[in-house]
C-alpha cells in the first residue's frame, strides 16, 4: 500500500466491510461493518488505542498482567483488526495470544490490508462459543470478549451456559473482560452482570467501567465488564481511567450490583443485545 491510502470496500461473510484511512495518522485505519465501527488500528503505533472502550479493556488487562511473573495466555473472542492483540504484543511481554474471528472474509481482509506477522499470536476462524467449547480446561489466563454482529452482541454469547464455558477455560486467578453496550435503565447490562456472576460465582470480584454520561442515563454507550478470579487492582484501573482523555467511572462489585440489577440469561430465553438508537455507532 504505497502512496496515498484510499478506502477499501468489500463484502464479507456478515456484511459490508470498509477500511477507511485516517487523514490525521498516516498509517491508521478505521474498520467498519455495515456502518458500525469495529476496530481502529495504527500500523505505525500499535499501542495507540483510538476508542475509549478499547483503552478501558487494556487498562484492566494490563493492570492484572502487571502483577504476573510468568507469561500469560490471552484469548480474544472477536478479532476485528487485531487492535488489542497488536498492543498486548508490546505491553504484555511474553504473552501468547489466540484470536477467534467468525467472519472468514473479514479475517482475510485484515490479513491483506493490515498485515501483521507475529508468531506468538494465532488466529482461528470459528464461532466464538464453538471454539471455546473445544478449549481445554484451565488453559488461559485472560479472556477478552468483544463480539458484535454489526452493532449487537449475538444471543448465544449472552448466556450463563456460554459464561460457564469461559469460566471453565480460565485458570485460577484468571480474568474475564467483556465489551458491552447499553443505555438506561440498563436491562441488558444488568442481565450480563447477573449472568457472569451466576457462572463464576457470586463471591467473584467484578467491576464495571463506564463513562459518566452513560451511567447517568444521558446516552447509549459502551460498558466494560470485568470478572476476576484473583485480585483485581481496581485502584490502578481507576487511576488510569481517571487520567484518560475521556474519563470513566470504575464500579466495584457492590456498587455495580446496585447500579445494574438484573437476572441471569439462559440459552432458552437468550436474545441479541438491544438495537442501538439511530446513529449511535454508525459511520458512513
Amino acid at each position: 500500500m504505497e502512496g496515498e491510502a484510499i478506502p477499501v470496500l468489500r463484502a464479507v461473510d456478515f456484511g459490508e466491510a470498509k477500511l477507511l484511512p485516517d487523514v490525521d495518522r498516516a498509517r491508521a485505519w478505521l474498520l467498519t461493518v455495515d456502518g458500525a465501527p469495529q476496530s481502529y488500528v495504527d500500523l505505525a503505533d500499535p499501542e495507540h488505542l483510538e476508542f475509549e472502550y478499547v483503552r478501558r479493556v487494556a487498562y484492566v488487562v494490563e493492570a492484572v498482567c502487571d502483577t504476573r511473573e510468568a507469561p500469560v495466555g490471552i484469548v480474544h473472542l472477536g478479532g476485528g483488526a487485531l487492535t488489542l492483540p497488536r498492543r498486548f504484543a508490546r505491553t504484555v511481554p511474553g504473552a501468547v495470544q489466540d484470536v477467534v474471528e467468525a467472519d472468514r472474509g473479514l479475517a482475510g481482509l485484515v490479513a491483506e490490508y493490515l498485515p501483521w506477522d507475529a508468531p506468538e499470536v494465532r488466529t482461528h476462524v470459528a464461532d466464538a462459543r464453538e471454539w471455546l467449547a473445544g478449549r481445554a480446561d484451565a488453559s488461559a489466563d485472560v479472556l477478552v470478549v468483544d463480539v458484535f454482529g454489526g452493532s449487537r452482541v449475538p444471543a448465544h454469547l449472552t448466556t450463563v451456559e456460554c459464561a460457564t464455558e469461559a469460566a471453565r477455560v480460565l485458570r485460577p486467578g484468571g480474568l474475564y473482560v467483556a465489551n458491552l453496550a447499553d443505555a438506561a435503565p440498563f436491562a441488558f447490562l444488568g442481565s450480563q452482570l447477573a449472568t457472569v456472576r451466576a457462572a463464576f460465582g457470586p463471591d467473584t470480584e467484578v467491576c464495571v467501567l463506564v463513562e459518566p454520561g452513560v451511567l447517568r442515563g444521558r446516552r447509549y454507550g459502551n460498558a466494560v465488564l470485568a470478572v476476576a478470579r484473583g485480585p483485581l487492582p481496581a485502584d490502578v484501573v481507576a487511576r488510569r481511567c481517571a487520567a484518560d482523555p475521556f474519563p470513566a467511572r470504575v464500579l466495584g462489585t457492590e456498587e455495580a450490583v446496585r447500579a445494574f440489577p438484573g437476572a441471569p440469561v439462559h440459552d432458552a430465553e437468550a436474545a441479541d443485545s438491544p438495537e442501538p438508537p439511530g446513529g449511535a455507532f454508525t459511520i458512513g
